[in-house]
């Protein structure tokens, strides 16, 4: 079989030394892992002032072409042999190569406005997203004093496309960390005897925090960027434009439902999800301690109390009202371009994560007296 790898051979011959390029020096071979720095490192070990022979290359293009005139220091070497093909692609990369420009360097005066403009950017997120609290308290507001003029579809619609839809991939995960919690603790259980204490640990840990966190991450992933996802696009087809011209309050009809249905889905997602995975954990625990499913049943209510749920409840409902503004937030700063709405759903889903995981260090540390 021929050997296609790109690479150099150096050989004397008529009293001269000649690097010969051998294989294939084309695109295709460089995309493959370590490569390019195998046929740069060949090129490296040349003689300096050897005459060249490219007629044992099997293929060259101009990428091959572009590594070959690089190496020669963008000058034609004394004596070279080629085929007219082989030629006529090294003519055209040394026709269009072009010096790169200095690379800037960055003074302390460029580091001192960058960071700025960094903070002035931060500044004017938390800005839109108060003055975004303050319109949905305003909504809610109005929304108590005329209840039959509220977006009552609205939120029936994303309370089903956040909620229901939701409930098999929060399942499956949730009941597979369970199974993984479970197996791991009882590792640790074993060596010192202390069996029962796992339904302690799964109960406490998965009802208390392990449960809502998980929750809200997959929504922050999965609803948090749907939200900013369709008010781009809104944004990008001037609906948005459309229902201003109109009069019709952004907040009211696009900020307000998702928040509600946020509010009311999360809690009930939450408890799903630490069902699956308090499921996933006994069925560790038999499996791998041989607690059986009866024990763990009658056990759970002295290891966890009820306060930990309504804890739990709580910080969900916080958890998807923080998900659906910071959404619609990153939705409605979205400019008219497919970029703007790209960059809009990534920042949307990283802040809702860190935003979800900041409240509740806020809440153990605020309640840490609380269901214990």
């Amino acid at each position: 079989m021929e050997e296609t790898t790109p690479r150099t051979e150096t050989q004397d011959a008529q009293g001269r030394t000649q690097t010969r390029v051998l294989g294939d020096w084309t695109a295709a071979r460089f995309a493959q892992p370590g490569v390019l720095q195998k046929a740069r490192a060949d090129l490296q070990r040349s003689a300096a002032g050897a005459a060249w022979d490219l007629q044992g290359a099997g293929q060259l293009d101009h990428v091959g072409a572009q590594v070959l005139w690089n190496h020669w220091g963008r000058k034609w070497p004394d004596e070279i042999e080629a085929a007219p093909g082989q030629r006529a692609v090294l003519e055209r990369v040394a026709q269009f190569t072009v010096a790169l420009p200095p690379r800037a360097r960055l003074t302390l005066r460029g580091h001192y406005l960058a960071f700025g403009a960094v903070l002035l950017q931060v500044l004017r997120h938390v800005r839109g997203f108060v003055r975004l609290m303050g319109q949905l308290l305003l909504n809610l507001i109005r929304l108590a004093r005329a209840p039959h003029d509220g977006p009552w579809r609205d939120v029936s619609s994303h309370l089903y496309g956040i909620g229901a839809t939701a409930m098999p991939i929060t399942a499956l995960v949730g009941f597979l960390i369970g199974v993984v919690l479970a197996y791991l603790t009882s590792q640790q259980l074993k060596q010192f005897g202390a069996d029962a204490y796992i339904v302690n640990i799964l109960g406490v840990s998965l009802i208390r925090e392990l449960g809502p966190m998980l929750a809200a991450i997959l929504i922050a992933g999965r609803s948090g960027s749907s939200i900013t996802a369709q008010i781009g696009v809104m944004r990008v087809t001037e609906e948005l434009d459309a229902m201003r011209v109109m009069g019709i309050s952004h907040s009211f009809r696009l900020v307000m439902p998702r928040a509600l249905a946020l509010a009311v889905a999360m809690p009930l997602i939450s408890v799903w999800t630490t069902l699956a995975a308090l499921a996933g954990g006994m069925l560790s625990a038999d499996l791998s301690m041989g607690i059986t499913p009866q024990y763990f049943f009658n056990a759970l209510p002295q290891a966890a109390s009820i306060n930990n749920l309504y804890l739990a409840s709580a910080k969900s409902v916080v958890f998807g009202i923080m998900i659906a503004l910071v959404g619609c937030h990153y939705g409605l700063r979205v400019k008219p371009n497919t970029q703007s709405l790209g960059e809009g759903t990534t920042a949307s889903v990283v802040t809702s994560i860190t935003a979800v995981i900041l409240v509740d260090a806020l809440f153990a540390v605020l309640f840490k007296d609380v269901g214990v």
